[in-house]
C-alpha cells in the first residue's frame, strides 16, 4: 500500500487547508495570545491531521474518528475564544468556521 495515499483524502486536504488558514491568521495575534492560544490552536489542528492519517491507516477506525471529532470541537472552542478576545476578525471567523464545518461533516 502506498503510504502517501492519505494526502489524497478529502478530509485530509480539508484539514490541511484549515491548518494553513490557522497559521496565516495566528501571525496577526497580539503577543499575549500568539504564544499561548495561537500555539495551542496550531498544535490541536496538527493533532487533528495526525488523527486523520491514523484513521486512514488503521483497521479499527471508529475510535480514532471519534477522537478526531473531539479534536475538531476543541479547535472550534479555541477559535470562538479568540474571536471573543478580538484576535480574529468576523470575516476570518466565518472563513475558518466554514472550514471547520467542512472537516466536521467529513468526520461524521
Amino acid at each position: 500500500m502506498n503510504m502517501a495515499i492519505y494526502d489524497e483524502l478529502p478530509v485530509y486536504k480539508a484539514s490541511y487547508d484549515m491548518l494553513l488558514t490557522i497559521f496565516q491568521f495566528t501571525a496577526n495575534f497580539s503577543r499575549e495570545y500568539k504564544f499561548t492560544l495561537g500555539e495551542k490552536l496550531k498544535n490541536e489542528t496538527i493533532e487533528l491531521i495526525i488523527l486523520v492519517y491514523r484513521a486512514n491507516s488503521s483497521k479499527s477506525k471508529t475510535e480514532i474518528i471519534q477522537q478526531s471529532r473531539e479534536q475538531i470541537e476543541i479547535i472550534r472552542l479555541l477559535i470562538r475564544l479568540l474571536k471573543d478576545l478580538n484576535q480574529v476578525s468576523l470575516k476570518s471567523f466565518v472563513r475558518i468556521n466554514l472550514q471547520i464545518e467542512n472537516v466536521s461533516k467529513q468526520l461524521t
